[in-house]
């Protein structure tokens, strides 16, 4: 399914959920520092870059493509933290790790709406999320918790109203390197 929006057309799973992408976008392949973006709501507000797939696009290519359009950066593509559901907005949003390796002077979303972006320790990124993305905080939750620890098998989160997280394992698995 298909719905047009001002210059973009949302595609949703066979659920009804809106097909997202984003990516924790780190400094270096230590990966704790991560690069926030301002909200384009609440421009007090950091957010993790990321946004709609467009029809037939595949999750880690819309990945690649909205953090350089909100963040303004490219990278190396790495592993899937997860997929992660947004019961409230309806988003199933694929988090990848990206180790970044060209920041851009001027992005399209700094220069069309005045986006910013600021570099956080993980736990910091996680304090600044908590109130008002809780589910982009998981993110960060599920990636603290290894890979490793779910034997490389990608991790589904869901978010319910009452804020408490619940976790299941995917049946997808997939890593690329893309510039």
């Amino acid at each position: 399914m298909m719905k047009l929006k001002q210059n973009q057309t949302r595609t949703y799973d066979g659920d009804g959920y809106k097909k997202r992408a984003a990516c924790l976008c780190f400094k270096n392949e230590s990966e704790e520092e991560v690069l926030l973006v301002s909200s384009s709501r609440h421009p007090d507000k950091w957010i993790v870059p990321g946004g709609g797939m467009e029809p037939d696009e595949e999750p880690n290519v819309a990945a690649v493509r909205e953090v350089c359009e909100e963040a303004g950066v490219k990278g190396t593509l790495g592993r899937l933290v997860g997929i992660f559901e947004n019961q409230d907005r309806k988003h199933r949003t694929y988090v990848y790790v990206l180790v970044i390796t060209e920041v851009l002077e001027d992005w399209e979303d700094s220069v069309n709406i005045g986006r910013k972006r600021e570099w956080f320790k993980i736990d910091d990124a996680i304090k600044v999320l908590q109130c008002h993305k809780p589910v982009q905080a998981s993110y960060f939750e599920t990636f603290k918790q290894g890979y490793l620890a779910n034997n490389g098998t990608p991790v589904v989160a869901t978010l319910s109203e009452d804020k408490a997280s619940t976790y299941a394992v995917a049946n997808q698995s997939s890593v690329s390197s893309i510039r």
